[in-house]
């Protein structure tokens, strides 16, 4: 088990899909899996200020994650919803699952799940901290405020949309602010994480760091 934390436009999801093919691990994207429970909310119609009813959506949904040449293919009771969950409507309500502590102990217990049966290269936010506390290498990857704004700029423009750089500063400022101080689940450096500065490395020299420090690590360690 290997987990990947840190705060939003560190590059923890492109780094985690290589690091797993790198090993021949499993991808594990936690939020994908928010993703999914937060469409499916939606697409029944629950009531979106009920934890009750947000926690029965959970219970109920059935996620797949699949192996895909592009990364993942998210399944939803059955149907892919790969592109579906990154509509607008599911990035402004996920927040509403994310926060709900209910919600949170199911997807909790699903990741686990997925930790008992394949060896994983879990990303999120509180994978090490919270999830698999015990795993067997654990990551921080962060960048400067400044280079990750930067990137989460590129990614806008990649689908055709685009903000100041200043406006898009000031979104992960406060995106760290929230993810820092949510109720459960918050974003936490641990001191037995090893902590990864990527703001001058490239997305190759991050991975062959961690896939040393992996190599040097694990054998010496227990599974989770």
């Amino acid at each position: 088990m290997i987990t990947v934390d840190g705060p939003a436009a560190a590059g923890k999801s492109t780094v985690a899909r290589r690091l797993a093919r790198r090993l021949g691990f499993r991808y594990l994207d936690t939020g994908a899996m928010y993703r999914a429970v937060t469409w499916k909310a939606l697409e029944c119609g629950a009531d979106m200020d009920d934890p009750a009813a947000l926690a029965g959506v959970a219970q109920s949904a059935h996620i797949e994650l699949q192996p895909a040449e592009d990364g993942l293919r998210i399944l939803c009771d059955g149907r892919d919803v790969t592109t579906e969950i990154r509509t607008a409507e599911v990035t402004e309500n996920i927040y509403r699952l994310a926060d709900e502590p209910a919600v949170r102990r199911v997807l909790i217990e699903h990741q686990r799940r997925f930790g008992r049966r394949y060896d994983l290269v879990a990303e999120g936010r509180d994978q090490g901290s919270e999830v698999f506390p015990r795993a067997e290498v654990k990551f921080y990857l962060d960048a400067a405020l400044e280079e990750r704004a930067a990137r989460r700029l590129a990614d806008l423009r990649s689908t055709g949309a685009a903000a100041p750089l200043e406006e898009v500063v000031r979104q992960v400022a406060e995106r760290d602010a929230r993810d820092r101080s949510r109720p459960v689940g918050a974003l936490r450096k641990r001191d037995d994480m090893v902590f990864l500065d990527s703001t001058h490395m490239t997305v190759d020299e991050v991975v062959e760091a961690m896939v040393a420090e992996v190599a040097r690590r694990r054998p010496a360690q227990g599974r989770d």
